[in-house]
This record gives structure tokens, C-alpha cells and sequence, in this order.
């Protein structure tokens, strides 16, 4: 009965470890990604107000 209830401890540790690296894996694809898309808005938007900025620079909006 104790081989049984050993064994039987021992699958269960092997799995719950498994799905914590499963889990682990998948925050880390989500964080990746999330970083990415991020920084790519970030760039958009800094090219985006350096254009703005550059043409009126130029006097095209001037009163």
C-alpha cells in the first residue's frame, strides 16, 4: 500500500511540474509578445509626431 501511495505521489509531483513549466512557457510568449507590440506602438508614434513636428518646422501651418 505505501509503494502505491508513493508512486502515485511521485506521477502527480512529475505533471504538476510539467504544467508549471507549460504555464511558465506561455507567460513568457505573452510577455514577449506583449513587449513587441508595445514597442513597435511606441516607435509609430514618436515617427509619427517627429513628422508632424518636422513639417511644421517647415512653416506650412503658420498663421
Amino acid at each position: 500500500m505505501r509503494k502505491k501511495t508513493t508512486i502515485l505521489l511521485v506521477t502527480g509531483l512529475l505533471f504538476a511540474l510539467n504544467g508549471c513549466a507549460e504555464l511558465k512557457d506561455a507567460g513568457r510568449t505573452i510577455g514577449h509578445t506583449t513587449r513587441d507590440v508595445t514597442k513597435s506602438i511606441g516607435h509609430a508614434s514618436r515617427d509619427a509626431a517627429k513628422s508632424v513636428k518636422k513639417e511644421y518646422d517647415k512653416g506650412e501651418w503658420s498663421e
